[in-house]
């Protein structure tokens, strides 16, 4: 068998160290051990492997994965055609998952099978080679929005088919558009799906999470500033609303958006211009606008939360996405969807679900809604052990009452309940940022993982 492609490998256990030495050599063409990822970085740029195999623990005080996580990131911002295969033990594995999505190849759980562990890396190697065969330009691991839009899915349930044909009225026109819905419904991807079948489909879309922009950018993200407006302002900031021009500006929480600011807003949609932060000219942008929430906003209106004159002029289309619970024939044709996108995403060969585990799907409660099923299918996809998905691959919890009857207990919010709404509006609010939600959660980042494991987020 041909040696070739390079591997590095970062470890602090001198023994293992000592076992891959003698175990890589005959599949690599080079091989290199380094104890701690102090010297990653000079390493990378000298060495330049195909391969990096690394653990995601280099203190014995800790154990929290989160080195791991961070230098997973480093070489793929480094390097992104460099493959990251991570070394954890058992109980990290909900980590490795975090890595993978990260962009890590894969994981190797400790102690290894050297069977696994040289087919895990070889498979590495190869796709690495393969993509530097190709004229990819440095940079170009981070997709940009338009490479991580998703197919909608429309399904089979009444509600689904009312708003398919709603959007192919819609689409083609240039009428402002307000979806609403429960979190994780898909209003991201039908604002996406309404952009794709537009006129205005060879421009830009532009997403912008309203509701996660602090007050003081408020005016600078959405409508930019000029070089001296403030004191870190120091060159020219182009904002949303003349990234899309031409295209479509896709307002994502837009109940979230302070009071005081709604009018600053409603006057660029109206003029169809805007301002830049310290300038005096006004600028023309052409758009078309879609906005999203999951929140009541004629109640906010009634409350006096809600412009009532902004709510009428963003509302000209309304779609109302229907949860998951609602449409329980999509569950799973979604589910089948996921495991052909995650198979593909990381390497996998499941082929489908047990008749159990297709079951199970069914009787969850899909608080989440799809983008809960999303996640279940990613981690399920990442941990399987057989061809198909069975029930304990899925981890689930709380069945739902196929009947329409209430939970147990009459329907009383549990503090768990209440734990898992809250974890979930933060990771929306800060566009699964998980520092930001850690930080606005007042807990530390392993407990933000464990409560993230523990509800299937």
């Amino acid at each position: 068998m041909e040696k070739k492609g390079k591997i590095l490998v970062v470890d602090d256990n001198q023994g293992i160290r000592s076992a891959l030495g003698l175990l890589l050599p005959p599949h690599f063409a080079e091989v290199e051990l380094i104890p701690s990822p102090t010297t990653l970085v000079s390493t990378l740029e000298r060495f330049r492997p195909d391969v990096v195999l690394l653990d995601m623990n280099f203190y014995t005080d800790t154990n929290t994965g989160n080195e791991g996580l961070y230098w997973t990131g480093q070489i793929k911002q480094m390097s992104p055609l460099t493959e990251v295969v991570l070394f954890t033990a058992y109980a990290d594995i909900q980590l490795a998952v975090e890595g993978m999505r990260r962009g890590a190849f894969d994981f190797i759980v400790k102690p290894w099978e050297n069977d696994k562990l040289i087919a895990v890396l070889s498979a590495a190697r190869d796709k690495a080679r393969k993509a530097q065969g190709r004229e990819v330009r440095p940079g170009t691991g981070k997709a940009g929005l338009a490479a991580a839009a998703s197919p909608m899915f429309w399904g089979s349930s009444p509600a689904m088919e009312i708003i398919r044909r709603h959007v192919s009225k819609i689409a083609p026109t240039d009428a402002t558009v307000l979806i609403t819905g429960a979190n994780g419904t898909g209003k991201d991807v039908l604002a996406g799906e309404i952009h794709a079948r537009s006129l205005r489909s060879a421009k830009p879309l532009v997403a912008v999470d309203a509701g996660a922009i602090p007050e003081t950018l408020f005016e600078s993200e959405l409508f930019g500033h000029i070089k001296g407006a403030f004191t870190d302002a120091h060159a020219d900031h182009v904002g949303k609303f003349e990234q899309a021009d031409g295209g479509t500006l896709f307002l994502d929480e837009i109940g979230n958006i302070p009071l005081h600011l709604q009018a600053k807003l409603l006057r660029a949609i109206q003029n169809r211009s805007i301002t830049r932060v310290g300038d005096t000219k006004a600028r023309p942008v052409d758009i078309r606008l879609i906005c999203a929430t999951n929140m009541d906003l004629e109640a906010l209106v009634r409350e006096g939360r809600f412009r009532e004159d902004l709510y009428y002029r963003i509302n000209t289309m309304h779609l109302h996405l229907p949860s998951l619970n609602d449409r329980p024939d999509d569950i799973l044709p979604l589910a089948e969807r996921f495991i052909l996108r995650y198979n593909e995403k990381y390497h996998r060969a499941v082929s489908g679900l047990t008749p159990a585990a297709g079951e199970a799907l069914r009787a969850h409660n899909w608080s989440g809604n799809i983008r809960e099923l999303q996640n279940c299918i990613e981690k399920a996809v990442i941990l399987a052990e057989g061809e198909c998905l069975d029930v304990q691959d899925l981890q689930l919890g709380e069945r739902r009452d196929l009947s329409g009857s209430a939970p147990a207990g009459g329907g009383a919010q549990t503090l768990e309940m209440a734990e898992e709404r809250t974890i979930r509006e933060a990771m929306t609010r800060f566009g699964g940022n998980l520092t930001a939600v850690a930080k606005a959660l007042n807990i530390s980042r392993p407990t933000l993982y464990r409560k993230l494991s523990k509800y299937n987020i």
